[in-house]
């Protein structure tokens, strides 16, 4: 059983002969009462402290629960791009090799196309020079000719 600070107020004792000073002890069962409601008020204080250090503690768990999941799904979101990002590069140097291939190939067909074009041009001059030097044997021919004829007739004139 409680007692309140209402019971020790009330409290009566039974008077014996020799017993206790009545005044002493209501004077201390007043002091003891006084004492007991400050206690319960404290008590009452400390309780609802208590329920709103449990509310606050249950808040900053679901805060910390949040912090954690944000953290969690950022960390997440960061491998993705990362991963993402990791992708891209690859690819972009497979597309430059091909590219890089692809131009390396041109080139070396333009080469090629070069050094034929090369062997059809000397070709070409040496055809050009076999024609112009039959050309001048020609000339030197109907030249030489002439003055043969020349000088098989005497002048005319």
């Amino acid at each position: 059983m409680r007692i309140t600070p209402l019971d020790i107020q009330q409290k009566q004792f039974a008077t014996k002969f020799r017993g206790f000073d009545m005044e002493e002890v209501d004077s201390f069962l007043e002091l003891i009462r006084e004492e007991m409601e400050e206690l319960l008020r404290d008590n009452a204080n400390l309780r609802e402290e208590a329920r709103r250090f449990e509310k606050q503690l249950k808040e900053y768990k679901n805060i910390e629960t949040t912090l954690k999941d944000t953290l969690i799904s950022t960390q997440q979101m960061v491998d993705d791009y990362r991963n993402t990002a990791k992708k891209d590069a690859e690819l972009i140097i497979k597309e430059s090799e091909l590219k890089a291939e692809e131009m390396l190939r041109a080139a070396q067909e333009k080469v090629v196309k070069i050094h034929e074009d090369i062997t059809d041009l000397k070709g070409i001059r040496r055809h050009f020079k076999e024609e112009v030097k039959r050309l001048i044997e020609s000339h030197l021919g109907m030249m030489e000719f002439d003055k043969e004829r020349e000088a098989e007739t005497p002048d005319e004139i």
